[in-house]
């Protein structure tokens, strides 16, 4: 198995594509910390993996709050004494609000959880990175983070920071054993337009403007996959990349 008996703490994994990611990395051989502010969400997706006899644990987490973040790298160390791989996949929506009708409100929430959650909990498992030479992190970043309007000027900002943080981390810890690399989906069926109530009717249209050119929307388990390779030895050699996983829509 890729993962046997790696500590992998996965965030946003109550459902979607982080979910996707716990069970696929539970089925091969990890022992998957379950993070996510819905905390019976997260319960029910550790019931899946140990139903399938894989080993999880669930936390709930805020990853826009410095103490959970915390909490959910010091629980992954307390319950399996070490961390192995961490994916930053949890996420918000912006409701496609363009720039000239952005509130100070809303560019901070989306950048706190989408940029700054991210951030703190890769400067909490790099120390424990460094010590034995070794980890990996994948972020989830989206089209948006290598695109100009695939969503509002909050999110689409996050992501491209994401993407940024990605490749300097990758390169200053290269030398440390540790890699980091991102993923950036198109469009793919998970709940996360429920962080979407009412979208900018002129946001939404600029935003999509391109979606006839969309090949297919994808599922999570597509997603889950990519992170498998970025997460395992198969992609050793792999550090600072942005992979698209969108069926093609971005080489149009």
């Amino acid at each position: 198995m890729k993962l046997q008996d790696k500590v992998v703490v996965v965030t946003g994994a109550a459902s979607g594509m982080g979910k996707a990611i716990a069970a696929l990395f539970a089925k091969e051989g990890a022992k998957v910390v379950v993070s996510d502010m819905n905390l019976a969400g997260a319960h029910a997706t550790v019931a899946d993996i140990e139903a399938n006899g894989g080993t999880a644990i669930a936390v709930a987490a805020n990853v826009a709050k410095e103490e959970d973040v915390q909490n959910m790298i010091d629980t992954a160390v307390n319950t399996y004494g070490t961390l192995d791989v961490l994916v930053n996949n949890a996420g918000i929506m912006d409701n496609m609000v363009p720039a000239a009708d952005l509130t100070d409100e809303l560019w901070e929430k989306v950048l706190a959880v989408n940029t700054t959650g991210p951030m703190r909990a890769i400067r909490k498992a790099l120390p424990i990175f460094m010590e034995k030479g070794a980890g990996t992190i994948v972020n989830i970043a989206s089209l948006a983070g290598i695109n100009g309007s695939r969503a509002g000027a909050a999110y689409t900002t996050s992501k491209h920071a994401v993407v940024g943080l990605t490749k300097n981390v990758a390169f200053q810890y290269a030398t440390k054993g540790i890699r980091c690399n991102a993923i950036a989906p198109g469009g793919v069926s998970t709940n996360i337009g429920t962080t979407m109530a009412t979208p900018n009717p002129f946001g939404l249209e600029r935003a999509m403007a391109g979606i006839s050119a969309n090949p297919r929307t994808g599922e999570a388990e597509e997603i889950a996959t990519v992170a498998l390779f970025l997460a395992s030895e198969d992609s050793k050699f792999v550090n600072g990349v942005v992979i698209a996983a969108d069926a093609g829509w971005s080489a149009y």
